[in-house]
């Protein structure tokens, strides 16, 4: 899928420190286009300029910085053409303990901050009447596991929010798509088997093979460089045609 895209477009992609989104902000750079990688962590802005893109450094729990990120984005490259909502945390703990502030930090990440930067996004794809929103899902996106009430529902939420951006895009020459990895090896997914093991009271190996890989076809993790390849897919001339779609990058996870 290397080299879809056919023309240099100007991307905006979230949750860019390391993992996932760095290795698009990678890719994406490399493919010519310009990006503003956006993460809370200033660790985030070495990443940003090794990789030829520039940061931003946003809290996107709090929807003024999204407004602001897109901001950002337009008075520094004129127009958004890219939109990768990436960004993500996790809280592992039966609905029982579920923290009602972590619950409400996830879901305004993971939910409200993608559905306020497509909001922000959306009048510069409009105009141009050309866009790609990709929203960085996951399995959970599409089936559920215990300890994950929050992230989970973020999650499904956001393959509604997908499905509406497409219909509502069509015609105006944007679409939407949504990527629903299983494990992916990212800090994210380390501090997870870390929970996991807490919580179930195993080793952390065995929360890899016996949790994390039980479901899987194939029985490894996902590279960041794989999910990388997938979004510039769908970020490309080439994708033109596909939108509203939840593309299961799962190791056949959902094929049972």
């Amino acid at each position: 899928m290397t080299d879809n895209a056919s023309t240099p477009r100007v991307a905006l992609v979230t949750g860019t420190s390391s993992g996932i989104g760095e290795a698009v902000v990678r890719h994406f750079c490399e493919q010519g286009h310009q990006v503003l990688a956006v993460d809370f962590n200033p660790a985030g802005q070495e990443v940003a300029e090794r990789a030829g893109a520039v940061f931003f450094q946003a809290d996107l729990t709090d929807g003024e910085a999204c407004k602001a990120a897109v901001a950002e984005a337009l008075k520094r490259f004129g127009r958004i053409d890219i939109l990768v909502n990436n960004a993500g945390i996790q809280h592992v703990a039966p609905i029982e303990e579920f923290p009602e502030s972590q619950w409400r930090r996830i879901i305004d990440l993971m939910l409200t901050a993608p559905f306020l930067l497509t909001q922000a996004a959306w009048p510069s794809m409009r105009e141009n009447g050309w866009g790609r929103i990709i929203n960085i899902a996951s399995v959970h996106a599409q089936v559920a596991s215990p300890g994950k009430a929050a992230y989970i529902s973020a999650k499904h939420g956001m393959i509604g929010l997908t499905k509406t951006a497409a219909l509502e895009g069509g015609d105006q020459g944007i679409t939407a798509n949504a990527i629903c990895p299983a494990y992916v090896k990212t800090p994210l997914v380390d501090n997870q088997i870390a929970d996991q093991a807490r919580m179930h009271g195993m080793e952390e190996q065995e929360v890899i093979e016996k949790i994390m890989l039980k479901n899987a076809a194939v029985k490894r993790l996902i590279e960041p460089s794989e999910v990388a390849e997938l979004v510039a897919y769908l970020a490309s001339d080439a994708a033109g045609a596909v939108t509203g779609a939840s593309w299961n990058m799962d190791l056949g996870w959902t094929a049972q």
